[in-house]
């Protein structure tokens, strides 16, 4: 196939246009090209208000691409073989174990289902229709479930979320990752939106099917199941022990994966005291913002967003001189904040958003990095601790706001940004 670069569009068009376009840069008719996939699209606001798309497409043609390539001489168009990840294939007995059903132990069990090795999950919220009852519930002012709400149960955390799957890193199974969203029920411009989301209505269902799929491949998922205990003999896995329903239940086991998330404290807790080899990491802390969207897509487009252009996002980042930095993160355009914690008695907020961003108001976690020379003491677990300390001395002062930090922060920026810094968003959901 030939990939083509930069092919640039304004905000209306159709697949036609990016036809055409491909053609005039192959110097070939419109009829020789047999399939145009995009590659990968992002939003050129530099020129404001004048607004381009700009893509990445692939093509094939009737005969004769890579010749075509070499004659054409230009550092745009280049001659590539499609790469397809495929999961390989394992025979073994054993059945390994994953804790946790959220992004990262969902992948894990499907590729381990994908190759046969059948694992059993161990999730210790519940299945998404059950868990999303008891969220909105507490989102109404019930009681909160500490084992499911909206960092426990089927998809973790990300299934209340706004869905962004971006990430800096390069490796070949992205993209792998990616159609398996689609495969799942998300919309196929999470292939080539330079920034993707999926919208948090899209992935209640998403993460329903992707369960349903490592079933059929023999995978086992057992809900309202907690880890409690690892049995080990000398320094190998044997076994564990979890709870379920309130009976305590043993499991063989010697490959085991702990994809638990960052709100486990009760099980990072028992680690620690079992002797897992643990150590400190930078994690960041802050708060909850929110604004009007119009007066983001104003800020960035430079006009009342056109259409077919999407609620604009924006990232703000200041480094300081003693190595310490501010910045925003998990920008949710047309969102909404909602309430996140765990635990009784502790404040934690996050921000989602559904898969048309319509929302009236955008928001965005306004954080500073805490690296492990600024926390309170050397203890493996201090960052935890540390965390815990502030999510509860938010709970008891309720309204309180520090808003002194946000007016710094946005000083020689668009401080008509922040326009409605929301009192209850005393910390962000932290990344431990």
């Amino acid at each position: 196939m030939i990939r083509i670069r930069d092919i640039i569009l304004p905000p209306e068009h159709d697949k036609n246009n990016l036809i055409y376009c491909s053609a005039q840069a192959l110097k070939i008719r419109s009829s020789d090209i047999t399939s145009l996939q995009i590659y990968k699209r992002s939003l050129d606001a530099r020129k404001k208000p004048k607004l381009f798309w700009v893509y990445t497409v692939d093509v094939t043609l009737k005969k004769g691409e890579r010749q075509l390539v070499k004659q054409l001489r230009n550092k745009k168009i280049t001659y590539e073989e499609p790469y397809y990840y495929k999961v390989p294939k394992i025979q073994s007995k054993e059945r390994p174990v994953v804790v946790g059903f959220g992004p990262a132990g969902m992948f894990a069990a499907l590729v381990l289902a994908m190759s046969g090795m059948r694992p059993i999950v161990l999730e210790r919220g519940d299945p998404a229709p059950e868990r999303q009852a008891k969220v909105e519930q507490f989102w109404n002012g019930g009681p909160l479930d500490p084992e499911s709400n909206v960092q426990f149960g089927e998809g973790g955390a990300g299934t209340f979320s706004d869905g962004k799957l971006n990430t800096g890193t390069k490796n070949e199974r992205i993209r792998w990752v990616l159609h398996q969203f689609v495969k799942f029920g998300a919309r196929e411009d999470i292939l080539y939106d330079a920034k993707p989301h999926v919208g948090t209505d899209v992935l209640f269902t998403v993460v329903q099917k992707l369960r349903n799929r490592i079933l059929t491949l023999g995978g086992e998922i057992r809900f309202r199941a907690k880890l409690m205990e690892l049995e080990r003999d000398g320094n190998c896995l044997t076994g564990i022990y979890y709870e379920q329903n309130g009976q305590r239940n043993y499991l063989p086991c010697k490959d085991l994966i702990l994809a638990i998330g960052h709100s486990a404290r009760d099980t990072y807790r028992y680690l620690y005291g079992a002797g897992i080899p643990m150590e400190q990491k930078p994690f960041s802390m802050g708060v909850r913002i929110e604004h009007s969207q119009r007066a983001v897509d104003l800020s960035q487009y430079g006009t009342q967003r056109p259409k077919g252009i999407p609620a604009a996002d924006y990232k703000l980042s200041v480094h300081l001189p003693d190595g310490s930095s501010a910045y925003t993160f998990c920008m949710c355009p047309g969102g909404h904040v909602v309430a996140a914690a765990s635990q009784e008695g502790r404040v934690v907020t996050n921000g989602m958003s559904y898969s048309d961003r319509g929302g009236d108001n955008a928001n965005s976690a306004l954080l500073v990095t805490l690296k492990p020379e600024k926390f309170p003491d050397n203890h493996p677990l201090s960052g935890m601790f540390w965390q815990e300390e502030v999510e509860g001395k938010a709970f008891i002062l309720g309204s309180i706001v520090f808003a002194s930090g946000v007016a710094t922060f946005s000083k020689g920026n668009s401080a008509s940004v922040f326009s409605n810094f929301r009192p209850e968003t005393a910390t962000s959901r932290l990344a431990l």
